[in-house]
């Protein structure tokens, strides 16, 4: 289903001030309460008052991951609404870091509004809190996230609900712009993603099962994703953008295939998956001729971006024939090219593929054969990466990238753009 408005708990708090931290966030349907989504985490050691901004950061990025459009954040932090609200200055240089990340993140929503409330209408994320804070304090929450300590976050594709990697958008220009309105985020699905460590309510979720992050070995068997780029195309080698147009490989790009496919069967596949543009397919069918003739399917949300009105034209014809919406792409996810696509568009399409491939083949070797946006985006989720990632990192045409996904939730990056099995002169 679609996410229109959402209610935020936040809550955060030290065991001393400071001392050993925590936050715990709630996310709920503002109809009927229901609990969309959980976060709790522990901090080491830090003030209250951190806590909370961290407790507000959490809940804003799971309302965003959820693709919610309006956000009624609720705390019974007076400083905190406050101040996100333009109403008291931010005078502390160490809580100003943090208001710019909310504003960052408020940018994503339609609309955001701050409410305070008694902390005895804040008591599920009071709970979390608590829980966080007690494991901050007996070193039982494992795993590091941004210097902060992290317990049970939920990574596993699953077809009907993925929890995205929260687009990081543009800068804040100062420590709450921004606050209240900002670019619409894309639609997305409803997904129920509790966080859990030690503690009454979080270490519920733990108790049910749900994973940790850790490098704990894991007794069932990984479905292994092999994420391969297409072969070079003439409008590749020319370094065009080649959306939904069907080019077909070159000379160059049916040689770097078929090295590709003497690399891939090596991990011995059980399917090669392919979007439906025939520079794909004719990698993907190198690949299963080589791996033994393995079956081959076709997922049509595996097609490259849309790139509208910038197809064929190189970066540098965009920059001089629309400067102004090349500038708003390259600052937002949410942006698409002028009768195109945006890139949130094409994660949310690409995340339902992975959740369906992961339960159709879990546990065995599933080679998906792809363009670079879509794998980009896959890797961007898979590393837990911000949208710079999607700037900065270079997949060459026949490239291959592992990630091991296992049904706790676990995922393992093994691999990104591997060429050593191309030629030189490839």
């Amino acid at each position: 289903m679609s996410i229109g408005k959402v209610i935020v708990e936040a809550d955060g708090g030290a065991r001393g001030n400071p001392g050993p931290a925590g936050y715990g966030a709630v996310v709920r349907d503002p109809a009927s309460g229901e609990v969309l989504a959980e976060r709790a985490a522990a901090l080491g050691v830090t003030t209250n008052n951190v806590a909370e901004y961290r407790g507000l950061i959490a809940g804003l990025q799971a309302a965003a991951e959820l693709g919610a459009s309006q956000v009624e954040a609720r705390m019974d932090s007076k400083l905190v609404v406050e101040q996100m609200s333009g109403r008291w200055q931010i005078k502390h240089p160490g809580l100003r870091p943090l208001a710019a990340e909310v504003a960052t993140l408020v940018r994503k929503f339609d609309q955001v509004t701050y409410t305070w409330i008694p902390r005895e209408r804040n008591r599920a994320a009071d709970a979390l809190a608590n829980a966080a804070m007690d494991a901050a304090k007996g070193g039982a929450a494992t795993g590091t996230l941004d210097g902060e300590t992290a317990f049970g976050i939920v990574t596993a594709w699953d077809a009907d609900a993925f929890p995205a990697v929260p687009e990081s958008g543009e800068p804040a220009s100062g420590a709450a712009a921004g606050a209240g309105s900002g670019r619409a985020a894309a639609q997305g699905t409803a997904a129920t993603n509790r966080t859990a460590g030690s503690g009454s309510a979080a270490g519920s979720a733990a108790a049910a099962g749900r994973p940790r992050e850790d490098w704990a070995p894991r007794t069932a068997p990984a479905t292994r994703l092999v994420l391969v780029r297409h072969g070079e195309t003439e409008l590749t080698a020319q370094k065009r953008y080649s959306g939904r147009g069907d080019v077909p490989l070159s000379a160059v790009g049916e040689e770097q295939a078929a090295a590709a496919g003497r690399r891939v069967a090596g991990m011995r596949p059980d399917r090669v998956v392919s979007s439906p543009l025939s520079r794909c397919k004719a990698t993907a069918a190198a690949i299963a001729s080589a791996a033994g003739g393995v079956p081959v399917s076709v997922e049509n949300d595996l097609i490259e971006c849309d790139f509208g009105v910038w197809e064929g034209l190189t970066f540098g014809d965009v920059r001089e024939q629309y400067p102004a919406e090349l500038d708003a792409w390259l600052a937002s996810t949410s942006v698409a090219p002028p009768k195109g696509e945006s890139f949130q568009q094409v994660a949310k399409r690409v995340r339902g593929v992975m959740g369906k491939l992961q339960k159709a083949y879990e546990g065995q070797t599933v080679v998906i054969v792809s363009h670079v946006s879509p794998i980009k985006l896959i890797l961007r989720d898979a590393l837990a990466a911000g949208d710079a990632f999607l700037y900065r990192l270079l997949l060459d045409p026949a490239g291959v990238s592992i990630v091991d996904v296992w049904p706790d939730g676990g995922v393992s990056v093994r691999s990104v753009n591997d060429t050593a099995h191309l030629l030189p002169s490839a």
